[in-house]
């Protein structure tokens, strides 16, 4: 039993250290490889001016990232073992098993590759991907991670949970990019007025009040605030549209919605109409 037990050792002991120093070697390299390349992007980030600059950073650092410790257990694993001859059908049985096994997940990574090549969407856009609105906060292999706008209030701000996105969903969902060539999206404040108001004056107000607030982004917005109306039941909707900013569309809703009530309440010819029964008494002809 004691010769036995001496024979096993003595034939994978040798085995075993191999195994060790190649682990050894492996933790070793990939610790170094983590800190230059946290210590280059920190560098790079600092040095970034725009949301794209930043997220081109982000992104390649990961790529560079899982490209380099691929590389490195590869190299290691092999030269340690002595299989370079072997390598060719190791790694075709191994990427159809993992093909067979993990579909999703290999899924998840070719649209991680898709998102690095492709750009559908950067860190920071705010996207809409199936039923999950939010800015994107980060990009990873299996999943991408967005600060979930609306959620339990239905609202455009932030509501403070982070929703994590599988990858492979992006080949299966549409993906919509709010901020795609610009910080800008298209909005709106409807006020319904009656029949028996100055519409053109109404039109003003709505148009004022919308340009009070937007004065300083106008030169730098895709248009400027244009007023449409339409035919209603009991009004006419007085439409005032606008281009602001993807993560400031409530605030400038609600400023300007407070504008033209404001307006509206000093004007004499203007009044907001709301459902309500007026009773009329007439004189019967004798």
């Amino acid at each position: 039993m004691v010769l036995d037990l001496q024979d096993l050792i003595t034939t994978f002991l040798p085995t075993l250290l191999e195994i060790g120093k190649g682990l050894f070697v492996v933790v070793i390299l990939l610790i170094l490889i983590s800190i230059f390349i946290d210590a280059l992007k920190k560098n790079l980030l600092s040095k970034a001016k725009t949301k794209k600059q930043t997220s081109n950073i982000k992104l390649m650092s990961q790529l560079f990232r899982y490209s380099l410790y691929l590389l490195v257990i590869l190299f290691v694993t092999l030269s340690f073992s002595g299989a370079w001859s072997e390598f060719g059908v190791f790694l075709g049985l191994l990427s159809a098993a993992i093909g067979f096994a993990l579909q999703k997940p290999m899924t998840g990574i070719a649209a991680w590759i898709m998102v690095v090549t492709k750009r559908p969407f950067d860190i920071g856009d705010r996207i809409i991907v199936g039923d999950v609105k939010g800015d994107v906060v980060d990009i990873n292999l299996t999943h991408v991670h967005v600060m979930e706008i609306g959620g339990l209030i239905g609202d455009e701000e932030n509501s403070g949970r982070v929703v994590m996105v599988p990858n492979w969903l992006l080949f299966e969902k549409n993906i919509i990019n709010y901020t795609s060539n610009n910080d800008f999206v298209l909005h709106s404040v409807i006020v319904n007025v009656t029949y028996e108001s100055n519409l053109d004056k109404a039109m003003e107000i709505a148009d004022l009040s919308a340009r009070k607030f937007l004065a300083g982004l106008i030169s730098t917005s895709p248009g400027s605030p244009h007023i449409r109306v339409d035919f209603q039941a009991s009004g006419i909707d007085v439409q005032v549209k606008y281009f602001c900013p993807s993560r400031q569309l409530h605030e400038y809703s609600s400023k300007i919605t407070k504008e033209i009530f404001d307006r509206v309440r000093a004007s004499d010819d203007v009044e907001i109409a709301y459902p309500h029964t007026e009773v009329v008494f007439r004189k019967k002809k004798e």
